[in-house]
């Protein structure tokens, strides 16, 4: 199996466009970078603090990773339905009111990626005129994330919708792969 089929989520299929999958896959697989870098960055950081050597910029590398980790891995949830998003509520609904609380939740994540796109893009503006230090990269460069996570949670949220709206929201939902192998009786009976 591929690694692309592992990092894919198959559930809710019914919600998402195929032609999106890339960006699904790309976003899963940038967020492994991030996360490892950041852990790469932290036990760096740790060994050279105590053999007395600290290197003070990477506090800056591990900061700027964990935030962009966090909107990269946010905008990814969404897609994947395992974020901003009440499944409690709606799944124990049918009819009418699922579909209504569906629309609901989704347009409240849509309120979210606007103040993301919104606010995010104001900070980043606003951030050229704050610096890091020791670098003196502009604090711009951290906020540049959020108005583009925003932006692709608004994507994946608009995607749901009108996929929701047009194939509906209550679907069965296909049988885990990972079940264990049934075991027959004569099998039990073979084995020494």
């Amino acid at each position: 199996m591929p690694i692309a089929d592992k990092l894919l989520v198959q559930r809710q299929r019914h919600l998402k466009w195929r032609g999106l999958d890339w960006l699904e896959l790309a976003l899963m697989v940038l967020c492994g970078v991030l996360c490892f870098g950041f852990s790469l960055s932290v036990t760096a950081d740790i060994v050279t603090r105590t053999i007395g050597h600290p290197w003070l910029w990477l506090q800056e590398v591990t900061s700027t990773l964990f935030i962009y980790a966090i909107f990269v891995g946010t905008a990814a949830a969404t897609r994947r339905n395992d974020h901003l998003y009440l499944t409690a509520i709606s799944e124990a609904m049918h009819g009418t009111p699922r579909i209504i609380v569906e629309i609901l939740i989704r347009l409240v994540v849509l309120g979210v990626a606007f103040c993301l796109i919104w606010y995010g893009y104001q900070n980043y503006l606003r951030g050229f005129g704050s610096f890091r230090l020791p670098s003196g990269t502009p604090i711009a460069s951290l906020y540049a994330i959020i108005p583009l996570s925003g932006a692709l949670i608004g994507l994946f949220t608009i995607e749901q919708l009108v996929n929701g709206l047009h194939n509906g929201f209550d679907h069965p939902e296909p049988p885990e792969d990972d079940t264990a192998p049934v075991v027959t009786e004569a099998q039990m009976r073979a084995q020494p």
